[in-house]
């Protein structure tokens, strides 16, 4: 087998038109991961300068109530993810600067797709576009003619006339191919690790290992697809088109059928829709700026029992800070209700979503390219729920100093010193580590795995005889 492989590569590198189109192919591919890295790079910088002015202007407070502070809020920004070089995911529509501030919680805005002219919303040349588009239908060609040239120039009528096992040459044409595509993907994700050499660690080692095993899968179906094909009818142009009809189908029709699909029989509610459910919950709590609201009445009467005083002016805390904080949490309750509502309805979307792998491996591979390179919803919701909860524990560090900081009920000039507000903690990011959503993509995996599994069985038992005239 490895002979076959062997002449197939010299066969290869003989042909100057093989030989030119490797190399342009290799120049975008190199060129791809090196804008994406340089794109994340200046991500990077202008992340660390956004983080490091809002830090110093919350340092710099002065002269300011807790509460004027927490209205005052302050800007996290989702830093850049050096992965998303390979596959940038949502990261392009789902924005990453997000206030933060009291009584509400905001939406993240300014995503990148929402600052781009519309004419390069769709001429950015991303790794992603290349590898999961253009380089499969370069293997399709490249399989095709490998099956093709033999039988135009009866090469394998002679080869099998000569004894040479069908299932064997057939194996060894699709590993030949095959290996010319994981060559080229090895190289782009090699180039990348190099010019991220900087964030490379451990966790980043299992993506980028698990990116390679993805893409090899699905180019090893191509590959094996486009091969099974070609031995299956003596008309090659027919062979050809089916698997080019295959392709379109897989990439472009199947895909937006499954999720058109998905939104309907998982419906989210409208942004409006939900902002009105939101409103209406959250005017059933305490208003914390509504001193005649007859809940926040029924809340006063209990912090009077619980000091055993008679009246707020007795009180050895500020009142002002307590019903503040507790606005703060049962808002937290609402917005835990409807956006947990919505996480779940996202996370049977994904669900369904993932079941199109049994007719289109192109679905599974999406998923776990953007998985992996930590750039799909699941890793953008982990972001937006580590924020929220700094933004729980911001406001209430600024709640509790309202409240039990030494200044007394109704005082709303009563400032604390600059030293408390560099206190604060400051948001930190915890990246979420590959292991910890892993388990959401094994059905891709296994779809994945059934495909590559399935090809080669057809390679191996339904080749037996090949149509070669």
């Amino acid at each position: 087998m490895w002979e076959i492989i062997k002449k197939e590569w010299l066969l290869l590198f003989r042909s100057n038109l093989f030989l030119g189109v490797s190399l342009g192919f290799i120049l975008i591919l190199i060129l791809s991961v090196y804008l994406g890295s340089y794109e994340n790079q200046r991500k990077k910088a202008s992340y660390e300068n956004a983080k490091n002015e809002m830090r110093s202007q919350w340092e710099n407070l002065k002269d300011m109530n807790p509460h004027g502070a927490a209205h005052f809020g302050t800007y996290v920004f989702k830093p850049s993810n050096s992965l998303s070089g390979l596959d940038e995911g949502v990261g392009a529509i789902t924005g990453n600067v997000l206030r933060l501030e009291g009584h509400v919680q905001n939406e993240i805005l300014y995503s990148e797709a929402s600052q781009m002219q519309s004419v390069s919303r769709f001429g950015k040349l991303k790794s992603s576009l290349l590898l999961q588009y253009l380089l499969p239908i370069l293997l399709v060609f490249l399989a095709f003619g490998s099956i093709n040239s033999e039988k135009q120039s009866g090469r394998l009528k002679l080869l099998i006339m000569q004894g040479a096992g069908t299932t064997k040459l057939v194996l060894a044409k699709t590993l030949s191919i095959w290996l010319y595509g994981l060559g080229l993907l090895v190289l782009v994700v090699l180039t990348h690790s190099l010019l991220n050499i900087q964030d490379f660690n451990a966790d980043v080692f299992v993506r980028t290992s698990l990116f390679l095993l993805v893409y090899a899968l699905y180019y090893f179906i191509i590959t094996g697809l486009t091969i099974f094909f070609s031995t299956q009818t003596h008309n090659a142009t027919i062979a050809l088109t089916f698997m080019l009809g295959l392709w379109i189908l897989w990439t472009i029709f199947l895909p937006n059928i499954f999720i058109s699909s998905v939104e309907k029989w998982h419906m989210l509610p409208s942004r409006n829709e939900m902002k009105t459910a939101m409103k209406e919950d959250r005017s059933k709590g305490i208003d914390g700026h509504n001193p005649s609201d007859d809940r926040e009445d029924e809340f006063k009467k209990s912090i009077l029992k619980k000091y055993n005083v008679d009246s707020l002016s007795q009180l050895p805390v500020n009142f002002d800070g307590l019903v503040m904080q507790a606005d703060e949490e049962y808002g937290n309750k609402v917005w835990d209700k409807h956006f947990g509502n919505l996480r779940e309805t996202l996370a049977l979307q994904k669900q369904t979503l993932q079941y199109g792998g049994i007719i289109n491996p192109f679905i599974s591979l999406q998923n776990t390219s953007k998985g992996f390179m930590a750039s799909d919803n699941l890793h953008h919701q982990a972001y937006l729920m580590q924020a929220e909860n700094y933004r729980r524990v911001f406001i209430k560090t600024l709640n509790d100093k309202h409240a039990f900081g030494g200044s007394k009920t109704g005082d709303w000039d009563w400032k604390p010193s600059n030293d408390f507000f560099k206190s604060v903690p400051d948001f930190d990011y915890k990246p979420t580590s590959v292991w910890s959503i892993f388990s959401s993509y094994l059905l891709d995996l296994f779809f994945l795995g059934f495909w590559a599994f399935a090809v080669s069985a057809c390679l191996i038992f339904r080749t037996k005889q090949i149509e070669i005239l």
